[in-house]
């Protein structure tokens, strides 16, 4: 039994299928109807404040999912098509490079301290679970949890 997440509205699902039906699209949400979801290696449950972002295999912004608005002040027209490190100004610990490792390697990188600087606005302390794709297309779904 396989887990998925909806990165637009954060539904978890289970199933045992990862396509539509016997075609090879991607499952898309029940809840929302978002294009695809993503699969995790095991269940995953993101606080209710968190912001998703999904990026392609360049890590450039495809999407923005429930939360980002709220955490950056940002919507799909600001964000969609750029490089995720220049919209969301991403400044992990030692300068760490957590979207690369997640890319290269396939990994998923859970709990990694991040400062969010979104276009020049002041900077917000968050956590980032960041979470590669396991399709033929790459990508990544960055899960951004602000600190009170």
């Amino acid at each position: 039994m396989a887990h998925f997440i909806c990165p637009s509205c954060g539904n978890r699902t289970t199933s045992n299928d990862r396509t539509a039906g016997f075609s090879p699209r991607p499952k898309g949400c029940s809840k929302c109807g978002f294009a695809f979801l993503f699969e995790l290696l095991d269940d995953y449950y993101p606080a209710p404040n968190a912001a998703f972002v999904i990026c392609d295999r360049n890590a450039n912004v495809i999407g923005l999912g429930r939360g980002v608005r709220e955490l950056t002040g940002l919507g799909d027209e600001q964000a969609v098509g750029r490089p995720v490190r220049e919209v969301l100004g991403l400044e992990f610990q030692n300068g760490d490079d957590h979207l690369g490792t997640a890319l290269e390697w396939g990994v998923r990188v859970l709990d990694k301290p991040v400062t969010v600087h979104a276009e020049g606005d002041r900077p917000e302390p968050a956590k980032a679970d960041i979470f590669p794709a396991y399709d033929e297309d790459g990508g990544l779904l960055i899960v951004l949890t602000p600190k009170p």
